[in-house]
């Protein structure tokens, strides 16, 4: 049990759902990535019901798969995450906001300061979303012919960590003065100057940001392969987990937090939160179909399409009758691979079966009602499996406000769900402690 009894919610907003048929679905939202009024809407229920974070994802590219296949998918376009989050941040009071920042494809110096901008717009709501990039397409758009490889992304990744969070700390909380009389603005003995030499950087900073509400706004991580289950070890707060079953959850839960105790991080300042694709329905039975007809606006274009993604290989030149062949390792996404292999040797399927799983959802869904899912959910906090869940809606509105105004009530009555926002910044909401300041530490402390 986690937090005194408090599981941890954070909604993956795209802001649609991810299952490639959810845009299709009967009274849903066709236009919902950029219909803004909708967006608006969805995150002020999130806050209604205390989601701890709005979690938007982002591609620096088009998904790499056939113009038959992309033409179909809604998850082709959608607003800079900044922009949006900046403009919800203003529409909302409490709730978190997390978005993904590449360490492949930008600068830590940009990230450094628009996720400090973010903070400080927000009230300390602020999260960053670590991630690598593996779609190899993204590369073409920032003047390379080929991708980094797996290793030296990562290897990029954790040096991108350390300045950033460096140029985070360029100020002590007190250095702003603001001395009218004397017309002294800051001091400069509170000003600290990177000047950092590494393996792929060179900043010389300082950041010309004040130091975040945060100290740092929240460190969340999606990797599962060894290279991201060791990053996230020394680096972050949150992951974004993609374990499909509890097992799995388990192992994931004690490999990541056993090696933060090895490294001298406390266990207790990560939280885990599996993605979860949640279907409710009165009965177990109309949930299930509700299920069934999302998946049925998959098309088989997008399906082998997404598999061919998650594979890193073309699947369409598979027998789709036939089991999946080897599949050899690429410089794509490995845990994405990986997962997509043991889903078919699990559960013994042919590579169409696989391709319509991939194609909708192919991780981790509870279909049932609020009692079910509940139960479930409850189940992976009891036996450590995670401390709460990155929800994934089925469709918008009917799928969030499903949520919202069933399972979360539940959850609530059962002890395991907060009723009010324990703070104002989303560090306080998801109980984990203020970053002390690398260079500044005694003022920082003073300061508080």
């Amino acid at each position: 049990m986690t937090d005194n009894g408090r599981m941890h919610l954070a909604a993956f907003m795209r802001p649609i759902s991810i299952h490639t048929g959810a845009w299709r679905y009967p009274g849903g939202t066709p236009d919902a990535n950029f219909n803004f009024p909708a967006i608006v809407k969805s995150a002020q229920r999130l806050e209604e019901a205390k989601f701890d974070a709005f979690f938007m994802a982002d591609h620096l590219a088009m998904l790499n798969m056939p113009m038959d296949a992309l033409k179909r998918s809604s998850t082709a376009t959608s607003f800079e995450p900044f922009t949006l989050l900046s403009a919800l941040s203003m529409v909302t009071e409490n709730l978190g906001l997390i978005a993904t920042g590449s360490t492949s494809f930008d600068e830590p110096f940009h990230v450094a300061r628009r996720f400090a901008s973010l903070d400080h717009i927000s009230g300390g709501r602020a999260g960053w979303n670590i991630v690598t990039t593996s779609n190899p397409d993204a590369a073409k758009n920032f003047g390379l012919e080929e991708h980094l490889d797996h290793a030296e992304r990562y290897a990029r990744a954790r040096e991108f960590y350390d300045v950033v969070t460096g140029l985070w700390d360029s100020w002590a909380d007190d250095a702003f003065i603001r001395d009218v009389e004397s017309g002294v603005f800051f001091d400069p003995d509170k000003l600290h100057t990177l000047d950092h030499k590494g393996e792929f950087f060179s900043v010389h900073g300082p950041l010309h940001v004040a130091r975040p509400v945060q100290g740092w706004p929240l460190i969340v991580q999606a990797g599962g392969s060894e290279a991201g289950r060791q990053l996230a070890a020394e680096t972050a707060e949150a992951i974004f987990a993609a374990q499909r079953t509890i097992d799995d959850g388990r192992e994931f839960y004690a490999d990541v937090k056993g090696r933060m105790a090895k490294i001298g991080r406390n266990p207790d300042h990560l939280k885990i939160l599996p993605a979860c694709l949640v279907v409710v329905g009165d009965s177990v039975e109309e949930a299930r179909e509700k299920r069934a007809v999302l998946d049925s606006k998959v098309h088989l274009d997008s399906a082998i399409a997404s598999l061919s993604i998650s594979l890193g290989h073309d699947a369409s030149t598979f027998d789709l009758d036939s089991p999946l062949p080897e599949i050899p390792e690429s410089n794509a996404s490995k845990s994405g691979r990986d997962r997509a292999i043991r889903m078919a040797e699990q559960e013994n399927l042919t590579v169409r079966q696989l391709a319509q799983r991939m194609g909708g959802f192919s991780g981790l869904a509870m279909v049932g009602t609020a009692e079910t899912i509940a139960d479930e959910m409850e189940e992976w906090i009891e036996t450590s499996a995670s401390d709460g869940f990155t929800i994934m809606f089925p469709f918008l509105p009917e799928g969030l406000d499903l949520f919202v105004d069933r399972v979360v009530p539940e959850l609530q009555r059962r002890g395991l769900f907060r009723r009010e926002y324990a703070g104002k910044t989303l560090r306080e909401n998801m109980g984990l402690p203020r970053p002390e300041n690398r260079f500044f530490a005694a003022s920082d402390k003073a300061a508080r």
